[in-house]
């Protein structure tokens, strides 16, 4: 390797076996650089022999580490990874984006037009995390373009970068893969359980699925209403106020706040002290109201699971349900298929693309008579919520603690 200087630099975090400085080097003194050919989408055969990549596919696919690959092709005379290759794209939206490394584990894989491949001696995935970590917006700067930007070989070359000896590059490239791995254990522990709660709400809201009392007897027959006759108070979206937002204010909650069908405190914007007296007269949830997403996030549901003493919600973007008996139910029931396309029948038919209080009110329902049976229903059903948000909160945590790990072991 043709190091440029001795800049005696060393990470913030480091395996305690290694104490020599990391040294420093031009991108393009340790690398040659190649370029993939062209893969077009109507190329792509679930059947194909070859094994492919296609930039746009790192976008949404891959993150640094690719070890399986999503689509093949048939295609001959294509440009073929060698094992360790880092592959990073030539074109994207933003600057930001076009910084998107991948290191392909495996040799004989096709890979598409508009990728730029970096093939080195050194450890690939070492060097695919820290492109992706500490020189992205290093990357992002030689990048040229404005509405679609291009990186090129020539610029890449230019990229500084302090490296360590190939003994603490796989040291360091092994560590991180192990927690991409739980990462990976994780979502699809996350997704299997969304599936099972998918499954069982599917036989329980078509009654395949009954519950018995506690004799073993069978509950009465389920019944069927309209959802304006299951409420004591008329469904409502409040006064059609414009909200004025400030930096330091009091929180104000948007369709934009109900994440995976729950009320999200993290992104909540804030409004000023009267503009929030205002909205609070007829727009204060309390707890077990429903929130209702009814323009751009149509059939979105949350349930305020407790008092909250300052938020108001938009009455622009979301209807409220409240006083509706055995409400955590009638939460899970938005949350079927067959009411999502009860409410998107009513969006289809409506020519401003949403729905409205009196739409939501005619929808139809079916549910047990027996309180004692929703009772059960719900308590099955938040069981497995409890498991799904224990587990994304696992896989939260350890996304952070990959973020911390990418920040202080490279320089």
């Amino acid at each position: 390797m043709d190091m440029i200087t001795e800049n005696k630099v060393v990470p913030k975090l480091r395996f305690r076996e290694f104490n020599d400085y990391w040294n420093n080097y031009l991108l393009g003194n340790i690398a040659e650089f190649l370029k993939g050919k062209g893969i077009s989408k109507s190329e792509l055969d679930d059947d194909g022999k070859t094994e492919c990549i296609r930039y746009g596919e790192l976008y949404v696919y891959y993150n640094e580490l690719i070890d399986e690959v999503k689509s093949k092709t048939n295609l001959e005379n294509t440009v073929l990874s060698k094992a360790n290759d880092v592959i990073i794209p030539a074109s994207g939206e933003t600057q930001l984006d076009i910084a998107t490394c991948s290191c392909v584990l495996r040799s004989g894989i096709a890979l598409g037009g508009d990728l730029n491949i970096i093939r080195t001696k050194n450890n690939g995935l070492f060097l695919s995390y820290y492109l992706n970590s500490k020189k992205k917006f290093d990357i992002a700067r030689l990048s040229q373009g404005s509405s679609v930007v291009h990186i090129y070989a020539s610029q890449l070359k230019k990229l500084n970068l302090n490296l360590p000896s190939l003994i603490e590059q796989k040291k360091v490239a092994s560590f991180l893969s192990a927690v991409d791995e739980k990462l990976k254990q994780l979502t699809k522990k996350k997704e299997l359980l969304e599936d099972y709660k998918k499954g069982i709400m599917q036989k329980i809201f078509s009654q395949e699925i009954r519950f018995k009392d506690d004799n073993g007897n069978n509950y009465p027959n389920w019944e069927e209403g309209k959802l304006n006759e299951l409420v004591s108070t008329p469904i409502s979206d409040g006064p059609h106020l414009t909200p004025k937002f400030i930096e330091d204010g009091v929180p104000f909650l948007s369709v934009n706040n109900i994440v995976d069908n729950k009320i999200d405190f993290k992104n909540v914007r804030t409004i000023s002290y009267e503009n929030h007296l205002e909205f609070s007269k007829k727009c204060k949830p309390i707890k077990n109201d429903l929130l209702l997403g009814k323009a751009a996030s149509v059939g979105k549901i949350a349930i305020v699971e407790t008092d909250i003493e300052f938020n108001v919600w938009s009455p622009l973007a979301m209807i409220r349900i409240k006083e509706i008996y055995e409400s955590k139910y009638f939460y899970f029931c938005f949350q079927t298929q067959t009411l999502q396309k009860r409410i998107k029948n009513f969006i289809n038919s409506s020519s401003q693309g949403n729905i409205g209080m009196g739409d939501i009110g005619k929808l139809i329902f079916e549910f047990p008579k027996s309180k004692e049976e929703q009772k059960k229903i719900t308590t099955l059903l938040s069981s497995i919520d409890k498991k799904i948000e224990s587990v994304n909160h696992q896989l939260e945590k350890t996304k952070e603690f990959k973020k911390g790990l990418l920040q202080q072991m490279f320089v």
